[in-house]
């Protein structure tokens, strides 16, 4: 086993199905396994949540990308977004085994799908919550603005949506606090061969699967990757709505 924080794999879940990237949320050398997390949101997800125990998918490619630079940095505000908190407590738990100071922050659209949050306390220093509609913990990450002036970070990580990210990028920039983030863009071989995740960074375009996945936060041409995220929603949709009124919503593959 040669998972490491910050990797990512790639699954197929039949001969015929999509390939998709999934972040690295825990990993077990002794057993040889791997963990991620996922929301049921197209076709190939929703699929892959009507595997059982014992099911099996037909392909996994990993562990793929570059692994996170985890060392002492002294105090470090991680900040998670929506289901990529499973993946970021593994940085949490890496960054207090190296010796650093983890304040954590999660977030999520509303407080029903807040998720993690005993694990996180269990592991990190203080725990924020917030939420987009103020339903639980804070509104919105604005609050970050007021800790940042009171506590000094030496580091920052961010995962999650990719507008979530830009804002806290935008937030730790005044304060020169390093960050980065974990970039998932559209993606289909993983190796740096299809050229289809490409990404801006620092005026530069990078692959984010063997270049990344995780870049500079400050340096990242967020508007442009959010344009790329959007350009196939339609036929995504239709796509995972074509599959269901086929009878897969009754667990028929």
């Amino acid at each position: 086993m040669k998972a490491k924080p910050g990797q990512f794999i790639i699954l197929m879940i039949g001969e015929k199905g999509e390939r998709i990237p999934l972040t690295i949320s825990d990993f077990d050398a002794r057993k040889g396994t791997v963990s991620c997390a996922f929301h049921e949101v197209g076709k190939t997800t929703k699929k892959l949540g009507l595997l059982n125990e014992g099911d099996y998918v037909e392909t996994v490619t990993g562990p793929l990308g570059n692994p996170s630079e985890i060392k002492n940095y002294g105090k470090v505000l991680c900040v998670g977004g929506s289901v990529m908190i499973a993946p970021l407590l593994l940085q949490v738990k890496t960054m207090r085994e190296a010796g650093n100071s983890v304040t954590t922050v999660l977030g999520a659209r509303i407080k029903d799908v807040i998720m993690l949050e005993d694990e996180a306390k269990a592991m990190s220093e203080k725990v924020y919550v917030a939420t987009d509609d103020g339903s639980k913990g804070y509104q919105g990450l604005d609050f970050l603005k007021d800790l940042l002036k009171k506590e000094k970070f030496d580091h920052c990580v961010a995962m999650g949506p990719v507008v979530m990210m830009k804002t806290v990028s935008e937030i730790t920039k005044p304060y020169g606090i390093p960050t980065v983030v974990t970039l998932t863009p559209i993606m289909i071989d993983g190796m740096g061969m299809c050229g289809v995740c490409r990404v801006t960074v620092g005026g530069k375009m990078q692959f984010g699967c063997i270049d990344g996945p995780e870049f500079n936060g400050h340096k990242v041409d967020f508007d442009g990757l959010i344009q790329r995220q959007r350009i196939f929603l339609p036929e995504e949709r239709l796509n995972s709505v074509l599959w269901e009124i086929g009878g897969c919503a009754c667990g028929r593959q």
